[in-house]
């Protein structure tokens, strides 16, 4: 079988951001719900979900292997393919807007500053109003050429067997590390209790922002871009054998945080021209003036 199966530019979802939508209904926020809602329509996720939905993570499961992730790392974490101010990776970042998306009209950094502001309102610290205005950022890989099941998409490990706490976890029969002993045993390649940052996670824009930020922001926040996307654990448990305390304490921030990108779209944008001053500011506070992607 070959490493790579069915790799369409563009994957099986009508836009990028169709997979993000899908977790208002796998992982509905109750509170939100509740508010005049039909609560028991959220959680029937398996006769809502999508068949472009099920086909992304059908690719994604056969593909993600730890070879495909190590391979990507040496690829992309040289930092090699463009060098961009702030203010122009977000415009190169807004080549992503998909006018078949029927949920919204905004654009990438309209999405990033409904995020950014929903944090800010609540007084959280300036760094997590930054993190949420750059947690997205790695879906350039899209504009890389990536395939969407390399770009968005729940993470998990690789190097260790899949957990069947995973969607669609069916689908890892047909991935080649699911029957290599190497990688198919609860541990694989790792020690119990080894600790997050000795743990390869699947290739995607939460791995490659982390990478990209890593030198400027504070843990927390780096826990943030890197697993917002890690719904194997931070919803479902599956990878405590795998984390310290050290990463149960930070996972206190990746859940603060996750609420705040899965319910603040809203079809009125943001201000940009009122809000962009405070924002060259912040920029400015903890970023170089230049980054490299």
């Amino acid at each position: 079988m070959s490493q790579i199966s069915n790799t369409q530019n563009q994957g099986p979802l009508n836009s990028i951001d169709e997979w993000e939508d899908d977790l208002l209904v796998r992982y509905p926020d109750a509170d939100t719900i509740a508010a005049g809602r039909d609560t028991e329509a959220y959680r029937d996720y398996e006769n809502n979900l999508k068949d472009s939905v099920r086909e992304f993570y059908r690719l994604q499961h056969i593909n993600q292997t730890y070879d495909f992730v190590l391979q990507k790392k040496e690829e992309y974490l040289k930092f090699d393919k463009k060098e961009m101010s702030v203010w122009d990776a977000f415009d190169f970042l807004n080549q992503l807007v998909d006018d078949s998306d029927p949920d919204t009209d905004l654009d990438q950094l309209q999405h990033l500053l409904q995020t950014s502001e929903a944090i800010r309102a609540d007084g959280r610290p300036d760094w997590m109003v930054l993190t949420g205005l750059f947690h997205d950022m790695g879906k350039v890989l899209c504009l890389f050429g990536e395939p969407q099941w390399a770009v968005v998409g729940d993470s998990y490990p690789v190097g260790c067997a899949f957990s069947d706490k995973i969607i669609f976890s069916e689908y890892f029969d047909l991935n080649k590390d699911h029957h290599d002993p190497r990688y198919n045993t609860k541990y694989g390649i790792y020690e119990p209790n080894c600790g997050l940052d000795n743990v390869h996670m699947t290739w995607g824009h939460d791995e490659y922002v982390y990478h990209m930020l890593k030198p400027y922001l504070p843990e927390p926040a780096l826990y943030m871009l890197r697993y917002h996307s890690f719904y194997p654990q931070h919803r479902e448990n599956a990878y405590s054998h795998l984390m310290t305390p050290h990463d149960h304490q930070l996972f206190k921030a990746v859940n603060q945080f996750n609420p705040y990108d899965l319910y603040s779209k809203s079809p009125v944008p943001p201000n940009w021209k009122e809000l962009r001053p405070y924002y060259e500011d912040l920029v400015a506070k903890y970023l170089p003036s230049t980054l490299k992607f």
